[in-house]
């Protein structure tokens, strides 16, 4: 069996195993992928698998799909005033950010070193099936620092180091968090004398997008993928000895947002390490009606929950989660009027076809996590007809009962499709989420008002999230073949806030001043320098504990 072939190819289904509830079996004739002690991906072949639904496959082994998140920025932040202070000077030496993204321009000034040298300590494209992967991996191809730098001194880089970067929002991404100075274009990165890692994720797989109705021109990638970049960027922090701030422009509004999903565990599992750091970007769903937040009252039979849906929609999910111990069941009116008959399931599915719609409605219940065994509904529409379709939501006992509902985030979604009453609050994406790693929402620097589609707090659980935010609009960076440009969202904010993070692990792990210095106290080093107005009430459901001050946050442990 080639394994290579199964990552690649439609032809394979792609599992994610969680060893903390399976039990570790043997991997004879089955292609297999490490990612951790807990983590595993299996390749199965379709033509020998049940079908691809929740029904066949636990919720949780099914990949979900991440999409990106889309005075200056450094200013605003506190980040130039440490950069210009003659004592500290921090550029981020002797510091790693790793990438996960669409690939990066290595070409770009803003990637080199005054020599002309690369700050690229390693890339792995898995989108490249020509050379060698990195060490414990069977896909993709790794390139190294001496082979940049030999592509960079040929006269024809690309027939040296193949790297690519289409979209151009990985080589945007990083150089806001870690370009070098160019002063012909009044530009530098948060941490300009850092080293770089980038992942450049490969597309997700056509039956994966099928499935969950993903838009043929829409950048989705896979969970695994993702974990597996993850666990890539730790080997090289570990294979250089170096500490290592993972900055992190992804989401999905598939899971709980309550922080338990594999993807969220892995990275709490990174930054609870020594020498580690995990920024995550909030999302852009705030502003988008993609979000329901139900609460039936004891005595009432049911709550109704209208979704819109405009015209040309192949077809779209919906996720309720319950917290436990409640149950609910759901029944499924179609524009017409015609129900979808259902009943008290535990575990199990049902398909219906609506007659005049036809459109075919799946719903699957599952208890799903061993940390808080909630409950999830799981509603798929296929064809669905243009209309206010319903979801009538019935609790299992008679008690005060709180539900919420998710729609899949605005990049994976073709046509128009929300909640006639939505709800703006906890619409942070997954993983955001997770408890250690820092959640970083977007604002606008200019007026210090929030990004209006900047992902609002809190979690299902009553955690804060987000942390914090940093500038999100209108802030500038690197563009390809050395041009500039400016974007919007929490993917640029996370950047903003990986390179301050990494001029704080700078001075406290590569300087020896605060060594033990753990990621949690990071995080709080930083919210205690947040910048807060008066006039607000914090924790904010919007802006967390305030807008990121790097300057402040020193000038405390300076005062202490």
């Amino acid at each position: 069996m080639d394994c290579e072939e199964a990552v690649y190819s439609n032809d394979y289904y792609d599992f994610i195993v969680d060893y903390s509830q399976q039990r570790r079996e043997s991997a004879i004739n089955v292609c297999q992928q490490t990612i951790s002690q807990y983590f595993s991906i299996k390749y199965l072949p379709r033509s020998e698998s049940l079908p691809l639904n929740i029904v066949n496959y636990s919720y949780t082994s099914i990949p979900k799909c991440f999409a990106l998140m889309d005075e200056s920025a450094l200013e605003a932040s506190g980040i130039l005033k440490i950069q210009n202070q003659p004592a500290l000077s921090l550029k981020g030496q002797g510091v790693l950010i790793g990438f996960l993204d669409t690939g990066i321009d290595y070409e770009s000034q803003v990637f080199r070193n005054s020599d002309g040298s690369t700050r690229i300590l390693a890339v792995w494209d898995q989108t490249d099936r020509t050379g060698k992967p990195p060490e414990g991996f069977i896909y993709g191809t790794e390139y190294t620092e001496v082979e940049i730098n030999e592509a960079l001194n040929s006269m024809n880089p690309k027939a040296v180091v193949p790297i690519t970067d289409p979209e151009g929002h990985g080589t945007f991404i990083a150089s806001v968090a870690a370009g070098s100075e160019v002063p012909e274009q009044d530009f530098i990165g948060a941490a300009p004398a850092s080293r770089i890692v980038m992942v450049k994720l490969k597309p997700a797989k056509e039956y994966l997008r099928e499935f969950f109705f993903v838009p043929r021109d829409a950048e989705a990638f896979q969970e695994n993928d993702i974990m597996a970049g993850v666990a890539y960027l730790e080997q090289v922090a570990q294979r250089h000895h170096m500490p290592l701030v993972i900055c992190f422009g992804l989401g999905s509004n598939m899971g709980s947002h309550v922080g338990v999903s594999h993807l969220s565990m892995l990275l709490n599992d990174s930054a609870v390490r020594s020498g580690r750091a995990t920024v995550v970007a909030a999302g852009n769903e705030g502003n988008e009606r993609h979000h329901y937040y139900g609460v039936i009252e004891k005595g009432m039979e049911y709550q109704n929950v209208e979704v819109n849906v405009g015209e040309g929609v192949d077809g779209f999910s919906a996720e309720l989660w319950a917290s436990p111990p409640q149950r609910f069941q759901v029944e499924i009116v179609s524009p017409t009027g015609e129900r979808m008959p259902s009943e008290f399931i535990l575990s199990g599915g049902m398909e219906y076809r609506f007659l005049f719609e036809n459109t075919k409605v799946t719903v699957d219940y599952r208890i799903t996590g061993i940390l808080n065994g909630a409950q999830v509904v799981y509603m798929r529409f296929e064809g669905p007809t243009q209309g206010i379709w319903n979801i009538r939501v019935i609790p299992e006992m008679e008690l005060n009962s709180m539900f919420h509902i998710w729609l899949p985030m605005k990049g994976l979604l073709k046509g128009e499709v929300f909640f006639v009453r939505s709800n703006p609050d906890t619409t942070l994406t997954v993983p955001s989420t997770a408890a250690v790693p820092m959640s970083v929402g977007a604002y606008d620097a200019r007026d210090n008002s929030i990004y209006l589609r900047s992902g609002r707090g809190f979690t299902t659980s009553g955690m804060v999230k987000p942390d914090f935010v940093a500038p999100g609009v209108g802030v500038y960076g690197a563009g390809l073949r050395d041009t500039f440009t400016t974007r919007d969202g929490t993917s640029v904010s996370v950047a903003v806030a990986a390179g301050a993070v990494a001029l704080l692990m700078e001075w406290g792990v590569v300087r020896g001043n605060y060594s033990t210095m753990s990621s949690m106290e990071m995080k709080n080093i930083l919210i205690r320098g947040a910048t807060r107005d008066p006039k607000r009430t914090y924790p904010d459901k919007a802006f967390g504990w305030g807008r990121l001050n790097l300057y402040q946050a020193f000038e405390n442990l300076r005062i202490r």
